[in-house]
């Protein structure tokens, strides 16, 4: 995670650290303010979430959303009493403008997004809390391996098997580096199985707009299609498709169900 601190936020929020009585509420066990952006002062985290990596949606302006997957960090924060909305609001407003983010959305008093590099920040203020998050994006370590005789089976038993550890670019079809392992196996299979034919199904989940997300998955398709033919499959023996949203195996209201609907099918034909 880019280690910058946001010195207009010390400047505007002073201490991050509130000494307390033993008589007043204290943090969350094993919450700690964020190295980026100190808490309002005189605040109380009640929860704090952390994972290595993970995804959310960011509002931008039109109703479109930003989707950043990485390193991930949440808190919920209580205010102190007598704060006002627009009070916190203007705080963290002026403080992450003068450490030199771009703020990409304000909605006045209780959203801001915000980015600098490869982080990105969402406040959301409630007057008496808010919820800050804070993403930074980054290739996601490719820990599960399909190897070329797990696909065979899959496919012979089923005549399709989805594969998760092909990595894009978010919203793009870039194939991360990190694939490379995975695409290796899915070549493997075809050089071991000289008579199959398949399809590649790219399969997104039903975040951001229909039409948008079918276009993604079909130029995803084509990228799998395009490095397996660089890599020594006849193009005769492979078709793409983009299944864009319409096609789930999770729910789509869970981080988790989302995650499992977008993957690259193989489909024998």
């Amino acid at each position: 995670m880019i280690r910058v601190l946001l010195c207009g936020a010390v400047l505007l929020f002073g201490a991050s650290l509130v000494a307390q009585d033993d008589d007043k509420p204290t943090d969350a066990e094993g919450c700690k303010d964020s190295p980026l952006i100190t808490r309002f002062p005189g605040s109380i985290i009640h929860s704090c979430e952390n994972k290595e990596y993970e995804q959310a949606d960011f509002p931008l302006p039109n109703n479109e959303m930003k989707h950043v997957e990485g390193e991930y960090h949440s808190w919920d924060v209580g205010t102190r009493e007598g704060t006002s909305e627009i009070q916190v609001f203007r705080n963290f407003q002026n403080a992450i403008k003068n450490a030199g983010f771009t703020i990409d959305f304000t909605l006045s008093p209780s959203q801001i997004v915000a980015h600098k590099g490869a982080t990105w920040i969402f406040i959301d203020n409630r007057g008496t809390y808010y919820y800050q998050t804070i993403v930074t994006e980054k290739e996601m370590k490719q820990e599960i391996t399909a190897d070329a005789s797990a696909l065979s089976a899959e496919i012979n038993n089923n005549g399709h098997v989805a594969v998760y550890g092909i990595q894009f670019d978010t919203g793009k079809a870039a194939i991360q580096p990190g694939s490379e392992n995975t695409l290796g196996e899915v070549a493997k299979l075809l050089q071991q199985n000289p008579d199959l034919k398949l399809r590649v199904e790219g399969h997104t989940d039903n975040q951001g707009n229909a039409a948008a997300n079918q276009t993604l998955s079909e130029k995803r398709a084509q990228a799998v299609v395009a490095w397996l033919v660089a890599h020594g499959t006849s193009a005769s023996r492979l078709a793409a498709k983009g299944m864009g949203q319409t096609v789930p195996v999770a729910d789509n209201s869970t981080q988790d169900g989302r995650a499992k609907n977008r993957r690259v099918e193989l489909v024998k034909q």
